[in-house]
């Protein structure tokens, strides 16, 4: 079977937000990962060249293929923050009515800038998700 495209590195996490154009982005990934830190208590591992990831989990499917993938985590994109924390298992749609100006995908947030958001509710959601996540597959610290 295939492995996942994006696995954990050894790149330096604060060395890659250095390099995150524009400054807007940058000031916004590195508020993030404080944000994150804070909620998870993790430290942060780049997954590929462009994902910041938080804590892990392995899983496995009925069909066989199996993996392993951060538990919450980020990519500061050029048109927005791309932010992993829905596992896609539950609605969040009552936390996502109080945070702000925002897109969904499956299990994916985008977020234009920090400041279209309440970073309150972004760290609910975060715990929630992680929360979710756990009741699903087994959670481990980064």
């Amino acid at each position: 079977m295939a492995q996942n495209k994006n696995q954990p590195t050894t790149a330096d996490v604060a060395d890659y937000l250095k390099t995150v154009e524009p400054d807007v982005r940058r000031e916004d990934a590195i508020a993030l990962d404080a944000l994150m830190r804070r909620v998870t208590g993790w430290s942060p591992v780049m997954w590929g060249e462009s994902m910041v990831g938080y804590g892990s989990y392995h899983y496995r499917y009925e069909s066989g293929r199996e993996g392993d993938f951060f538990a919450t985590g980020f990519g500061p994109r050029k048109a927005s923050l791309s932010i992993y924390i829905m596992p896609g298992y539950t609605d969040y749609g009552p936390i996502l009515d109080r945070l702000g100006k925002h897109k969904t995908g499956k299990s994916c947030l985008y977020v234009n800038r920090l400041s279209d958001v309440d970073l309150d509710v972004l760290a609910e959601l975060i715990q929630a998700g992680l929360d979710d996540l756990g009741r699903t597959w087994p959670v481990s610290p980064s």
